[in-house]
C-alpha cells in the first residue's frame, strides 16, 4: 500500500512506482520556459536603451539633420553606443551579483537570480563591444576614442571606482555627456562649451537624484547593496543637485542666446525669438525634476520620463521650438 508524503514544495507526493517522464520542458512559476536568450536580452537592460537617443542631441542642435549621411552616422552611432552600454551592464551584472541579490529589485537581474550564467555574460559582452569599437572606429577615429572612453570609465567603475564617494557619481553622469559628445563626433561637428555644460550638469543632476532615491528607498540596508551610500547624506546630495540645476538652467539660457545669434542670416526674427523662448520649457522642466527627486522618485531616471506627463510635455515643447527655429 502507498503512503503519501509532502514534497518540500508543499505537494502531496504516492510512494511507489516512479512516474514515466514527461517530455514537456521545465517551466518556472512564471509559467514561461526560461530561454538564455531571453535573458541575456535582459541582463542588457532594454529599458535603459532610450538613454542612447542623446547621441541625437547635438546633430539636431547644429541643425545638422537635414543631411541624410549625418543621419545615417548618427544612427549607426547609437547602435553602437547602445551595444557598448549592453556589454558594460553585463559585466557590471556579473560583478554586482552578490550585491544584487541583496536588493529587493536588482535580485530578479539575470545573472543575480541565476538564469544567465557568468561565463555566458562575459562572453556576450566581449562580442557586443567588438562589434561597437569596430563599427565606430570605421566611422570616425575620434567616435572610437569615445566610446573606447566610456567603455574604459564604466569598467573601472564597476571594479572599483563604484566605492569612491562622488568621484562615482562623476563615473555614472559622464555615460550620459560622452553618449551627447559622441552625437557630435559621428555628425563631424565642433561641440560647443555651454553645449557640454548643459549635457555634465543635467546628468549630474539625474544621477545624484538616483542616489538620493536609493538612500531614500533602502536607508541603512543601503550600504549593503552599494557600499558609498553609507558616506552620503541628504543635504550634500541636496547642495549637489541644486549646483547642477543652477549650472544647467544658466547654461542652456547662455546656448539658446549664442545659437540664436549664430542662425541663417537669412532667417526671420521669429526664429531667434522661439529659440530663446525654448529657455523656459527647459528650465521649468529642470525645476519639476528636482522636485521629483527630492521625493524620492528618481531611482530609475528612464521611469521618470515615462511616466511623467508633464515631462513629456515639456520635453516636446521645447524640442519643437529648437527644430521650428533651427530647421525653418
Amino acid at each position: 500500500m502507498s503512503t503519501v508524503r509532502a514534497s518540500r514544495h508543499g505537494a502531496a507526493l504516492v510512494d511507489g512506482p516512479p512516474a514515466p517522464p514527461s517530455a514537456a520542458p521545465a517551466v518556472p512559476a512564471t509559467g514561461r520556459p526560461t530561454t538564455t536568450m531571453r535573458a541575456l536580452i535582459s541582463a542588457m537592460r532594454p529599458r535603459q536603451w532610450p538613454k542612447n537617443v542623446l547621441v541625437f542631441a547635438a546633430p539636431v542642435a547644429a541643425g545638422r539633420l537635414d543631411s541624410t549621411a549625418v543621419v545615417g552616422r548618427t544612427v549607426a552611432a547609437t547602435v553602437l553606443f547602445l551595444l557598448a552600454s549592453a556589454a558594460t551592464y553585463l559585466v557590471n551584472d556579473v560583478v554586482d551579483a552578490p550585491a544584487d541579490r541583496r536588493h529587493p529589485v536588482k535580485a530578479a537581474r539575470p545573472v543575480a537570480a541565476g538564469t544567465l550564467s557568468p561565463r555566458t555574460a562575459l562572453k556576450a559582452s566581449i562580442v557586443a563591444a567588438a562589434v561597437a569599437f569596430g563599427g565606430a572606429f570605421a566611422i570616425d577615429a575620434s567616435l572610437g576614442a569615445i566610446l573606447l572612453a566610456y567603455v574604459a570609465i564604466t569598467l573601472a567603475y564597476s571594479l572599483a571606482l563604484k566605492r569612491v564617494p562622488y568621484l562615482e557619481l562623476a563615473c555614472v553622469a559622464s555615460g550620459f555627456v560622452l553618449r551627447a559628445v559622441a552625437g557630435g563626433a559621428a555628425a563631424r561637428l565642433v561641440i560647443s562649451p555651454w553645449f557640454l555644460a548643459v549635457a555634465s550638469a543635467g546628468a549630474l543632476l539625474i544621477v545624484t537624484g538616483k542616489r538620493t532615491a536609493e538612500l531614500n528607498e533602502l536607508g541603512a540596508k543601503g550600504a549593503a547593496h552599494r557600499p558609498v551610500l553609507s558616506t552620503y547624506r541628504a543635504p550634500a546630495l541636496r547642495a549637489i543637485r541644486w549646483a547642477a540645476l543652477s549650472l544647467a538652467a544658466s547654461s542652456y539660457g547662455l546656448w539658446a542666446f549664442d545659437r540664436a545669434a549664430h542662425l541663417d542670416p537669412g532667417a526671420r526674427d521669429l526664429d531667434d525669438a522661439l529659440l530663446r523662448l525654448s529657455v523656459l520649457p527647459f528650465v521649468i522642466a529642470a525645476v519639476l525634476v528636482e522636485r521629483a527627486l527630492e521625493r524620492g522618485e528618481g531611482a530609475a531616471p528612464e521611469e521618470l520620463v515615462l511616466h511623467r506627463w508633464w515631462l513629456q510635455l515639456l520635453g516636446a515643447a521645447c524640442l519643437g521650438l529648437i527644430i521650428a527655429a533651427i530647421y525653418s
